[in-house]
């Protein structure tokens, strides 16, 4: 990493802070466990996943944009970050209550939609606060440090659950041992407790947050709410004439939602087509993570050589390749070739897919995060990423309803994929549009 003063640190430690709910809780722990335990139905399981990730969706497409205009009119991101921290940690320490079998998952959800919440709600105000680090020139370096770091952060996480808490059928976690404090095997403790560890590194580690990073000071305004809503208004009916960032929000609306489609049901695919337990689901997240981690500082230095366009663009393509492999393969076949009793090939071949949706995903979100600044009004930055949330999210339902929809109608997990490969597809046209200071 290169040399940074504490405000810089201070800002890319929100990623490390905050990255395990996504490593741990949405993709690599929680959410095979949420399906295949407590739920104990995969096809139920992933339905009501779906449904609360839609809900979540909705939510934020809904209070983002206006949540964030009214902080850019007010001034103040700090106790937006207090507030939905807040959220972050009731939703993820509820996940211990997540008991294997139980009658009513309703709670379960409540609160992981909560957790989810507090950190997509999050995301907006400090991303709005990336153009205070430096000057444009430096932001893509900025960005793609800051996701490595939460990548780091996300792994070391991973790596302190499967070593010590995590158990497999027999009640050994990977090291070979039960899990720690005497956690109880039968009702799944050691996985359970994912949620206060998530919890808990997250109150730690936002510390030098909010110590390090300067909030801009309150600007007194009377009817400031009322006219965060004008302005935000404003701001949408002047996207028409924006072309490159309307055809930006229009992208990236798309190629995120296809991304997050990958993330969401990543563990749950292995589960269901590979029948990987939790520990090797949670190998499989290391090497994934470890990939991100890598790729992703990479991609900071051709963020800041080329730009973020021909980042993004290059991670799209890989992308649908890798999700091209996933749909041929499958635990006896690839792309029709039947495969030998026990063969390792797709094992194999879905580790090398997660090493490049590691790295590609990524190297494409810090990318993305860097484009939006290029786009953005400097002083309604919080106002564009609640827009940016709202792209993001006023599609969320589309990934998982139609992997749903596709794998009910073919009752095969594989195809449920190719969905996916069309959002990223179309993802990538309205990328003709968009211009950057590189242009």
């Amino acid at each position: 990493m290169e040399k940074y003063d504490k405000k810089i640190w201070g800002w890319m430690f929100y990623d490390w802070a905050a990255q395990p709910y996504n490593t741990l809780l949405i993709t690599f722990i929680f959410a095979p466990y949420f399906t295949s335990t407590v739920v104990g139905d995969p096809v139920i399981g992933q339905s009501l996943w779906g449904i609360m990730t839609g809900i979540v969706g909705v939510t934020l497409a809904v209070l983002g944009p206006i949540f964030g205009a009214i902080s850019d009119t007010i001034g103040r991101r700090k106790p937006w970050l207090i507030i939905f921290s807040i959220f972050y940690i009731v939703g993820a320490f509820g996940i211990w209550w997540a008991i294997p079998g139980m009658y009513s998952v309703t709670w379960i959800m409540i609160l992981f939609g909560i957790g989810m919440l507090g950190m997509e709600f999050s995301q907006i105000f400090v991303n709005s606060m990336l153009p205070q680090m430096s000057t444009k020139h430096n932001l893509g370096r900025i960005s793609g440090n800051g996701w490595a770091l939460g990548y780091v952060g996300g792994l070391l996480s991973l790596f302190v659950v499967l070593l010590f808490l995590a158990e497999n059928k027999d009640g050994e976690t990977m090291l070979g041992n039960p899990p720690l404090f005497n956690l109880d095997v039968k009702s799944r403790e050691g996985t359970r407790s994912v949620g206060p560890l998530t919890a808990l590194w997250y109150i730690i580690f936002m510390v030098p947050f909010f110590l390090w990073v300067p909030d801009e000071k309150i600007k007194i305004q009377t009817g400031a709410i009322f006219k965060a809503m004008r302005e935000l208004g404003a701001t949408i009916k002047r996207l028409p004439k924006n072309i490159s960032f309307a055809s930006y929000l229009v992208s990236s609306m798309f190629y995120r939602d296809a991304l997050l489609g990958i993330y969401t049901f990543g563990g749950i695919y292995a589960s269901g087509v590979l029948g990987w337990s939790i520990i090797q689901i949670g190998i499989f997240g290391i090497i994934s993570v470890f990939a991100a981690a890598i790729f992703t500082y990479l991609g900071g230095f051709a963020d800041k050589k080329y730009g973020p366009k021909p980042v993004i663009i290059l991670c799209v393509l890989i992308l649908i390749i890798v999700c091209t492999l996933i749909v041929g393969t499958s635990r006896h076949q690839f792309f029709n070739a039947t495969l030998m009793e026990g063969s390792t090939l797709p094992d194999n071949l879905f580790l090398i897919c997660g090493v490049c949706i590691g790295g590609a995903g990524g190297a494409l979100q810090s990318a993305s995060r860097t484009m939006l600044v290029l786009q953005a009004d400097e002083n309604r930055m919080a106002e564009a990423f609640g827009l940016y949330a709202l792209s993001g999210r006023a599609t969320s339902w589309m990934a998982p309803s139609l992997i749903a929809s596709v794998t009910f109608f073919t009752q095969d997990q594989r195809l449920g994929i190719l969905p996916v490969i069309i959002l990223f597809l179309i993802g990538l046209l309205p990328l003709i549009w968009v211009k950057t200071h590189e242009n």
